[in-house]
């Protein structure tokens, strides 16, 4: 018997951060969401599974329009098509709260009841499913401590959509213990809401698929769902399913031996082409880079993130990689000369680091900055002030940290220029 257990789908949610980029990928997208789920259909298809779980999320919240709802049931009719069955758990994105839009699911979708833990049975293959969906997108309550004692001698899933403890990146929704998850008796833990892979424990199971596709920078690497094999005996093996059709990396590139902004250009190049050749060709990447290290071209990168970022993307148009997006280029690097040596100068790039480091603690200077600065951080997009730090660092009247940021660079470019 084999199972697929997924969550934390969020149809169609939009991929954040993108409208400060004018080069996005935009058709591709708005669509993977929906191209990892169909990817996760034709899995499911293909490995004849006998069903599926949905351990929550499957949505974004409430949909724009009826679209998101069409496209499910379609998914769903290719299931249903092929005999197989799907058990549905509403988490805190899409509880009942959330949903203004609703549509009558096909036949062979099964939901839990938000108002307790309910059963289903699975006759012919001797397995209870125990879940409960939210009704409210905040549960606070210890779901788990509702659900029913396990169906003897059947094979026993518990469904649910917790942060269990400990996982502060994500809201604390219906909080319990792996221990109080061990108490019940059950064979396998199909949890949903962590958006990271993780198995927690083996006897029993517990585990968190991860969300089938990375949304944004802060979720890389491969994403999918978990394919389970058992039998009479129990659990006999849990394995990654990696459907997603767009994959996050963050490329760190250290610069120390590059002398110039062409050659960390090259550094980089290098470092897609090997990127690209360890990812399936039908991934489509997403790529930050970030530059690093003591180097002698920290002068010249000084403030030229937009233009090496063109460069790169020229870079990789070169080599023949059509599918890789740049997303955004950090210039972490460090100037080979430290501040003592260029204070022992005897001229005006001495004075102005002199300047500098005396300009965080000068009042009147800050506030004549943030005067200047302000009115264009206020007619800038949302999008584009929490994309760029400086931006967001002015906005909270943070300008002193922006002049301590930015003096190491700058000196090393006057320096490199004079």
């Amino acid at each position: 018997m084999k199972f697929i257990h997924t969550a934390d789908i969020h149809l169609d949610s939009p991929l954040s951060g993108l409208a400060a980029y004018k080069d996005a990928p935009a058709d591709l997208l708005r669509t993977v969401t929906r191209d990892a789920f169909t990817r996760l259909v034709d899995e499911a298809i293909e490995e004849a599974v006998d069903f599926m779980v949905i351990a929550g999320d499957l949505y974004d919240g409430t949909w724009k329009d009826y679209n998101t709802g069409h496209f499910f049931c379609r998914e769903m009719g290719r299931l249903n098509k092929a005999g197989i069955p799907v058990y549905l758990l509403l988490g805190n994105h899409d509880a009942d709260s959330e949903m203004t839009k609703k549509l009558t699911l096909p036949a062979n979708v099964h939901q839990f009841d938000t108002r307790k833990a309910h059963t289903f049975l699975i006759n012919d293959l001797k397995v209870a499913l125990h879940g409960r969906s939210y009704k409210e997108a905040a549960t606070l309550e210890n779901l788990a401590t509702g659900y029913p004692a396990p169906v003897a001698g059947w094979l026993n899933i518990g469904v649910l959509h917790t942060a269990l403890a400990g996982y502060a990146a994500h809201a604390n929704y219906a909080p319990c213990t792996l221990a109080e998850l061990g108490a019940k008796g059950y064979h396998y833990w199909a949890l949903g809401h962590v958006h990271e892979h993780a198995i927690l424990q083996k006897d029993p199971w517990v585990v968190f698929p991860g969300n089938l596709q990375g949304r944004h920078i802060r979720e890389t690497g491969a994403r999918g769902a978990i394919l389970v094999t058992a039998d009479e005996s129990g659990i006999q093996s849990v394995e990654r399913v990696l459907v997603d059709a767009l994959r996050w990396h963050v490329v760190d590139v250290d610069a120390s031996e590059a002398n110039t902004l062409q050659e960390v250009v090259r550094l980089v190049g290098r470092a897609f082409e090997q990127l690209v050749n360890q990812t399936p060709e039908k991934i489509y990447l997403s790529v930050r880079v970030c530059i690093k290290g003591k180097t002698a071209a920290h002068g010249e990168l000084f403030g030229l993130e937009s233009q090496l970022r063109e460069e790169i993307l020229g870079q990789a148009a070169g080599l023949g990689i059509d599918r890789l997006w740049v997303e955004k280029v950090r210039i972490e690097t460090e100037p080979r000369t430290d501040a003592t040596h260029v204070a022992a100068r005897s001229d005006a790039i001495a004075d102005m680091q002199r300047f500098l480091d005396q300009a965080p603690e000068d009042a009147a200077l800050l506030q004549a900055l943030m005067e200047d600065l302000r009115p264009l951080v206020d007619k800038a997009p949302f999008e584009l002030i929490q994309a760029v730090p400086e931006l967001d660092a002015i906005r909270s009247g943070n300008v002193a940290g922006i002049v301590k940021s930015v003096t190491p660079g700058l000196l090393a470019y006057l320096a490199q220029s004079n």
